[in-house]
């Protein structure tokens, strides 16, 4: 497969050193209305830089698009590759409000290409080990579910970049652009929220438009309770939190590894999962540091959409579970404003 990539900012080499690892996959072309930037990445990762979209969709070649521009302009690159018959991979947020999204997803439908919108902490054993371990029943009535991801962010990480901080690119703060993986997780395992009530603040920085501060108390329509609290206004930054808590079991996610594993019946498998799982975070996962992540997710994940687009299937993360996490964080901004409870959107 040939791969394009629209914009060339920090998570685009995250996704071609990502591509550049799968057996038969190759960036073929980049996209970027800096010209400077775009000749730097073609440069590096040996492909054919174009500096507007028609002529980027024009390329013979490439079969993927991969949409790495700012998240509130996912929408007008996304469409167009879908349109003329090129599979999606878009960053998350897979857009900055629910219609925006599922306008990518119909799009992508009338089209009939995959789409999958990346959230590469669903591919790393651990978060894996969890989901199975609900779908077995070995939690037994899930009582409490809750996502933490307290991080830090200098200053100069929103005054800097142009885009970050602000509610037309960024669509929210540290929940969207940050927390955004672990509420995903949480509803993953969880299941659908029934209502949010919430406050968002900023503690941390000058000159946003958006929250760097949030704290939400969750009704899973389950009947499990549980909160999710998203800062960039945390120093130094912990790693992200996922808990999964029920009547016969509980377990923790902090980042790839498992803190707390542990079960009413257990089998010899779990100490073996205590063990196997216990050090597997090899990176900051991001919690001080943006640029402190690795590749190996999005490598597991762009492999999945080849899967599912040689099987003419369905990826792990398609366009509506893509969705789901957004239309939270959207009630959970409007809990906040609103000063009362809210029930999501449900996407589907």
């Amino acid at each position: 497969m040939k791969f394009g990539i629209v914009g060339t900012g920090m998570i685009a080499e995250f996704h071609a050193r990502a591509i550049g690892e799968i057996p038969g996959a190759s960036v073929a072309a980049c996209l970027d209305t800096v010209p400077e930037r775009a000749r730097s990445f073609a440069e590096k990762h040996k492909c054919r830089a174009y500096g507007d979209l028609k002529s980027f969709l024009s390329d013979p070649e490439m079969e993927v698009v991969n949409v790495c521009s700012p998240s509130g302009a996912h929408l007008d690159s996304a469409v167009p590759a879908a349109e003329s018959g090129r599979h999606l991979i878009v960053e998350k947020p897979l857009e900055i409000t629910v219609e925006r999204c599922l306008r990518i997803v119909e799009a992508c439908s009338r089209s009939g290409v995959v789409l999958s919108g990346i959230f590469p902490s669903r591919f790393f054993e651990a978060a894996r080990a969890v989901k199975e371990a609900v779908d077995q029943g070995r939690f037994g009535r899930l009582s409490m579910g809750s996502a933490y991801v307290k991080w830090w962010r200098e200053q100069a990480y929103y005054s800097g970049s142009g885009w970050k901080g602000t509610k037309a690119m960024d669509g929210g703060g540290a929940l969207m652009n940050q927390s955004i993986h672990a509420v995903d997780l949480l509803l993953w395992y969880m299941g659908p929220v029934r209502r949010v009530s919430a406050f968002t603040g900023v503690a941390g920085h000058t000159g946003l438009e958006i929250e760097d501060n949030a704290s939400a108390a969750l009704e899973f329509e389950n009947g499990a309770l549980g909160a999710i609290q998203g800062s960039t206004a945390v120093w130094p930054g912990f790693l992200k939190r996922v808990e999964v808590l029920g009547t016969s079991g509980s377990a923790i996610l902090e980042e790839e590894s498992l803190a707390f594993w542990r079960f009413a019946s257990e089998t010899p498998a779990d100490e073996e999962a205590r063990s196997r799982f216990a050090s597997l975070t090899s990176t900051g996962g991001g919690a001080s540091d943006p640029s402190a992540i690795g590749h190996r997710g999005h490598r597991l994940q762009i492999e999945d959409v080849l899967r599912a687009i040689g099987e003419k299937g369905k990826p792990l993360v398609d366009g509506i579970e893509a969705t789901r996490p957004v239309a939270l964080i959207r009630a959970i901004y409007e809990s906040a404003a609103s000063g009362r409870p809210v029930t999501p959107a449900d996407p589907a």
